[in-house]
């Protein structure tokens, strides 16, 4: 892949970059499409046929690779997480061209590991066309795990998440939503380098048949083998009954202490006290002050009611002080099970956000231009106990964690003790009534589908729900809208045998983390490398 851009005039290169821009557009769009947020798994498979379609007709230079890369990456990633700048501008009163230049500079930084996949892929391709498509593959595949941990990671928007459905909604359990990422280029290469008299061959036939068997394979392991190793007395275990709370405060108003603060603790104090479900669960910060701030008797008295009765509680609130540091939480009280009473279970988030949680070197110039009340917390350990409640082992995570399968796959090490039940604290309030409310919710369904456990979210404003170990959402609360969403979860992974208790995700996940994924990346670099060089000889 040496020779020049095929179009010979400055305009047809041009052209290219507009094609490969609108194609990274196109990504966007697949996650959650405008009008209704939900995820177009051809549309992201077309997305990336458009961008391997360039590469193969037009044969660019490494250099002319990175720039369809760049443009690509860029528009996809704008594209993805613009609703950064409603954080920045309206929030936190930044002016509107800085807020603007900081978005597109976040996309332009992430967008250079995409322009040096594709220039590498445009290096190294060999002639043999499976070959190229695996070496797609894998360079898509290293530099989706490169934005996804350099620099604590911001994986957001990764491609794979378009495939919560559709025919690869079955591997994620296998190989991680980056590895379904991978995948799916593969395939866009792949199949754009076919033409109908390589059809006729009957390796493009063996081809086509061990992806079928493939995905049939994924299929039945998923819908089926599932089924099989669930005992009977599991599957007549009563469901969990749960009442999420979703306070709706407004986001300008929910840490000042004249409006959203009253309103918060009034509110949710209420519903705490008035719920009957098994499990109440409350969002993120959904108490915003710290125990110390409250007035007393306000959490003691929530604590006595839960820990005297016959329910349980998860509330997300701020815990620590000035000298130890500060943490964001979730607080649990249960029933205690003997004469004394338990102390509260504490959850803390371990992956923070950057600039909201916590400020990064040299850039607290940039945080002290924006009006938002930013914290330097401390991180929670990686894998930490379940809460125990009915039966059910319910590990908590908080907002941007669920980002990160991997470090929630830690807590499956042993299997006896794995979740059954996973349960996400967040506050999308901070992006407005925008595709971020669905873009999260895909990644959530996308962590039911590689863990196999199902995950109910509480959030401030939406999207509040209940989704199945399958990925399929069963019960929502209509968004921006202040109200309790009641509905029940059954739990998964409780009487089965340690090695089916398990997805393949989880198994080698907990104990390697992505490690797995990045060998076969560099894998498939190292065959294309090799065959180059063979061929140069």
């Amino acid at each position: 892949m040496g020779r020049p851009l095929s179009p010979r005039s400055r305009s047809g290169a041009l052209a290219a970059l507009v094609v490969a821009a609108l194609a990274g557009l196109a990504q966007a769009f697949s996650l959650a499409l405008p009008g209704t947020g939900e995820p177009v798994w051809w549309l992201q498979w077309l997305s990336m046929a458009a961008l391997a379609g360039l590469l193969h007709r037009q044969r660019p230079t490494w250099r002319q690779g990175a720039l369809l890369g760049f443009a690509f990456a860029f528009a996809w990633l704008c594209g993805t997480f613009w609703w950064l700048f409603i954080s920045l501008h309206t929030y936190g009163g930044l002016a509107a061209p800085l807020a603007v230049a900081a978005v597109a500079a976040l996309a332009a930084f992430l967008a250079l590991y995409y322009a040096a996949a594709v220039g590498g892929f445009c290096l190294l391709a060999p002639v043999n066309k499976a070959l190229a498509a695996i070496l797609f593959a894998a360079v898509w595949l290293l530099a989706e795990l490169l934005r996804g941990t350099w620099f604590t990671g911001f994986p957001w928007g990764a491609g794979g998440y378009a495939h919560v459905q559709g025919p690869l909604s079955s591997l994620p359990r296998v190989v991680g939503v980056y590895g379904v990422g991978a995948i799916s280029a593969g395939l866009a290469m792949a199949l754009v380098q076919l033409r109908w008299q390589h059809l006729r061959r009957w390796r493009a036939w063996a081809v086509v048949l061990v992806l079928v068997a493939a995905g049939g394979f994924a299929f039945v392991q998923r819908h089926c083998a599932v089924e099989l190793c669930y005992t009977p007395s599991q599957a007549a275990k009563a469901p969990l009954q749960l009442a999420l709370l979703q306070g709706n405060i407004p986001q300008d108003e929910k840490f000042e202490q004249g409006s959203g603060v009253p309103l918060a603790l009034r509110w949710y104090a209420e519903q705490l006290r008035a719920e009957t479900a098994s499990l109440v669960v409350a969002p993120e910060t959904a108490i915003p002050l710290l125990p110390q701030q409250l007035i007393p008797g306000y959490l003691e008295g929530l604590e006595a009611l839960y820990t005297q009765g016959q329910q349980a509680a998860l509330l997300g609130i701020p815990l620590g002080n000035a000298r130890e540091g500060y943490t964001n939480s979730v607080l649990g009280w249960r029933p205690a099970g003997g004469a004394a009473p338990e102390p509260a279970y504490v959850y803390s988030k371990h992956h923070l956000v950057p600039f909201g949680e916590f400020i990064p070197p040299l850039f607290k110039w940039f945080t002290e231009m924006l009006n938002i009340p930013l914290g330097d917390f401390n991180r929670g350990t990686v894998g930490q106990a379940s809460f125990h409640w009915a039966g059910q082992r319910i590990a908590p995570n908080i907002c941007y964690e669920d980002l990160f399968g991997e470090e929630l796959a830690a807590r499956f090490a042993d299997p006896a003790q794995a979740p059954t039940v996973l349960v996400n604290f967040s506050n999308i309030g901070w992006f407005g009534n925008t595709l971020a409310v669905d873009q999260h919710l895909q990644i959530s369904r996308m962590r039911s589908l590689e863990l196999e456990r199902p995950m109910v979210r509480a959030t401030n404003t939406g999207a509040t729900v209940i989704i199945d170990h399958r990925g399929v959402v069963t019960h929502q609360l209509e968004r921006y809208t202040r109200g309790v969403l009641h509905g029940e979860v059954r739990g998964r992974g409780l009487g089965v045998s340690e090695d089916a208790a398990i997805t393949p995700f989880a198994w080698w996940a907990s104990r390697w983390g992505l490690l797995p994924l990045w060998l076969a990346g560099l894998l498939g670099v190292a065959a294309a490398w090799l065959a180059r060089r063979s061929n140069s000889r």
